[in-house]
């Protein structure tokens, strides 16, 4: 058993800026499943939210949140983080973080759906890896913290799984070290899940392959209350190719002028939404969708050759060099797109300091749902979100329960493998893994009905206890946690929208398509009803 006072799983913004910050006040262990490199941050285009700007206000931008959240948000959340992005900024740059400049050394601002103000800080368009490889190399030349890397948690310990008296807590988790195979045990009072969301559960989507829906599950299974897993963003424009199937076209890219076009090149946006291209996503999801269908094509167009290749080139570099490689000239013709499973608006419920509902438990990033994106997120709260409540997280833990603060000594016991065997045929995991995300495309995506939620929950229902079975049967391995993660997000998605008898924000449904004066979250937990 290792024994840590900050145990945190994830390596993104959320995880490394918490681990940065505790590692002053004991040992943290930062868990990743793959290399640390590999998170959600590290794929994110776009930027980071901040008021910079003198015509801009805190005011505005919480009221952008408030309208894309479609009525959901927790304002006094959302205030609470708006207001703390100035800090959280600093912080950043202080440990390295390098922003797109303006001529006169402020920062460049971009401007995103649903904004009514540049208020995005940008490092071109490779932003998140900007973060994220600052971050890393700070968190790797700090002596405090120790880098498990391809280290996969497997489950949450809690003081009711180890039948001891008292309120249930976590108390640590179990991991499977990828190298060895071995299963380790580790020990911590404070326990912070940065794992990300669950866009692999989609069959398309902009997702690395590491988000499979991790932190969600293994908090659902202790006990904790997830919320509000109906509302999965599809991001408007993810570049339709045969060869490159995850590929975000930046929602920047129509922040600085690219307009959504028809095979034909005529701009259809308008037709949906006064804002245009610039609405926010859901509302250009559903558009994009229903022009697919209208028309019969495969895809939407994203136009910006309008712009130049000189300036196409500067700002967006990463996707200019991309699509060329592929034999898309961007400054010459549009660019093919179509939505793609992006963002998880719900997950893990907590407060705005991160605390899960579970005693000694904290989710942060988009693992989490603090009430800040309500039914939809406005573009580039993400990555603010994560470095606020990290910060927020740390603190609210030293002021309940501080390290060396007089922690019950206990010891948990090692992982009994019992009769289970390896692994005999990896096909079963990779057929169940591609019908879980087939199912999910087909019958619970941008559009949904009441008959493609049942037919989805039916057959969930069979896979979860084929998944069971072959979890208690078999040694663990990689490929078969993040099936059972997977099973068990899909389910918890699915069963929220079927909850929810309204059409608000990402969860449009034919059969409820009015939406209820009284908003309210879809809140679940194992054994809650």
């Amino acid at each position: 058993m290792r024994e840590y006072d900050f145990l945190v799983v994830g390596s993104g913004v959320a995880g490394l800026t918490f681990a940065l910050e505790a590692a002053r006040h004991g040992s943290v262990a930062v868990l990743t499943k793959r290399e640390a490199e590999t998170s959600n941050t590290a794929w994110a285009q776009g930027g980071i939210c901040c008021v910079a700007d003198p015509e801009d206000s805190f005011d505005a931008h919480v009221a952008d949140t408030l309208g894309a959240g479609a009525g959901l948000c927790d304002e006094a959340v959302v205030r609470t983080i708006v207001e703390a992005a100035p800090a959280a900024i600093g912080a950043m740059v202080a440990r390295g973080v390098e922003f797109d400049r303006a001529e006169g050394g402020g920062f460049a601002l971009g401007k995103e759906g649903g904004h009514t103000h540049r208020r995005i800080l940008h490092a071109r368009d490779t932003t998140g890896r900007e973060i994220a490889q600052k971050l890393l190399a700070a968190a790797r030349a700090e002596p405090g913290i120790e880098l498990l890397e391809s280290h996969f948690a497997i489950d949450l310990i809690t003081t009711a799984k180890l039948d001891r008296a008292g309120p249930n807590r976590v108390v640590g988790l179990y991991a499977l070290a990828e190298a060895s195979g071995e299963i380790l045990t580790l020990r911590s009072d404070r326990v912070v899940l940065c794992t990300g969301g669950c866009g692999r559960v989609y069959l398309y989507t902009t997702n690395p392959k590491v988000a499979t829906g991790d932190g969600v599950a293994m908090a659902y299974r202790a006990g904790a209350q997830v919320a509000n897993m109906e509302f999965v963003q599809f991001h408007p424009t993810c570049l339709y190719h045969h060869e490159v199937k995850n590929f975000l076209i930046s929602e920047a890219v129509r922040g600085e002028g690219g307009e959504l076009v028809d095979k034909n090149g005529h701009a259809f946006m308008h037709e949906h939404d006064p804002r245009g291209s610039l609405a926010p996503r859901d509302i250009v999801a559903r558009a994009i969708d229903h022009e697919i269908k209208r028309t019969g094509g495969p895809c939407v167009y994203v136009d910006i050759t309008a712009r130049g290749k000189g300036f196409i080139a500067d700002r967006f570099p990463h996707i200019y060099e991309t699509c060329g490689r592929l034999g898309i000239d961007a400054a010459t013709e549009p660019i093919p797109v179509v939505p793609a499973a992006h963002y998880q608006c719900g997950g893990v419920r907590t407060d705005v300091d991160g605390r899960a509902s579970l005693a000694g438990l904290y989710a942060v990033g988009e693992v989490a749902c603090t009430g800040l994106h309500g039914a939809n997120r406005l573009a580039s709260n993400s990555l603010l979100e994560g470095a606020v409540v990290a910060s927020r997280a740390l603190s609210a833990m030293l002021e309940e329960r501080p390290p060396g603060g007089g922690s019950e000594r206990f010891e948990v016991p090692d992982w009994i493998s019992g009769d289970a065997h390896d692994v005999d045929e990896l096909v079963v995991i990779f057929h169940n893994w591609d019908e879980i995300r087939r199912l999910m495309w087909d019958y619970v995506s941008i559009v949904r009905t009441d008959k493609r939620l049942q037919r989805a929950s039916t057959r969930l229902q069979n896979l979860r206890r084929e998944v069971e079975e072959f979890y208690w049967d078999f040694k663990i391995c990689s490929e078969l946690l993040e099936l059972r993660n997977l099973v068990e997000t899909a389910s918890l998605i699915v069963e929220s929208a079927q909850r929810r008898h309204e059409s608000r924000g990402l969860h449009y449904t034919l059969d409820w398509p009015d939406t209820l004066d009284r908003p309210l979250d879809t809140v679940l937990w194992k054994g809650g009803k």
